[in-house]
């Protein structure tokens, strides 16, 4: 009796991760479809990676988890140029990284309003919110690029950050 309740157990796990991996791949998709910015195998692969986004069973699941994955991002790009300010190595660009530092501050307090907002279903203010993060990335390149004429040593990070970001921005614009 109790194999035939784990074996019951194991199957429904199962289909309920089988699930989650359609979801996943069909709402990234759409997404990229939608949106020519969005890598759609960056997508999948940051979502499957996620315990969070495994269990979702619906799109708005999927905001709630990759939004938070996106402030976990900004908050590790941060903590990258803070880390990076302490050595010596880019002094020519200390301002600008500095401004970067408050630019991921700001990407994660636009990704917390964009949650609450889009957790009372205000689609439409989620949208502002997310485009205004997903403006920092960009910001922090311009930056540093105007300054010393070449990319930031945090270029690939502003890219995943980039990314990390527009997944639940494309996801929120598919409800609008």
């Amino acid at each position: 009796m109790k194999f035939l309740v784990s074996l019951v157990m194991f199957s429904l796990l199962l289909n309920g991760f089988a699930f989650a991996q359609t979801l996943i791949q069909d709402s990234c998709k759409k997404a990229a479809m939608k949106d020519s910015n969005l890598i759609y195998k960056f997508c999948v692969d940051s979502l499957t990676q996620d315990p969070q986004s495994k269990t979702a069973t619906t799109l708005e699941g999927l905001i709630l988890a990759s939004t938070k994955n996106a402030e976990a991002q900004a908050i590790n790009v941060k903590r990258i140029v803070e880390h990076i300010l302490k050595g010596k190595g880019y002094r020519s660009i200390e301002a600008e990284l500095r401004d970067c530092v408050e630019f991921y501050g700001d990407a994660n307090d636009s990704l917390h309003t964009a949650l609450a907002s889009f957790r009372s279903k205000d689609y439409e203010s989620a949208n502002s919110d997310f485009g205004i993060a997903l403006d920092v990335p960009g910001n922090c390149e311009e930056g540093i690029k105007e300054r010393n004429k070449q990319n930031s040593p945090v270029s690939n990070e502003n890219n995943i950050l980039f990314q990390k970001i527009l997944i639940p921005f494309a996801f929120n614009n598919m409800l609008i």
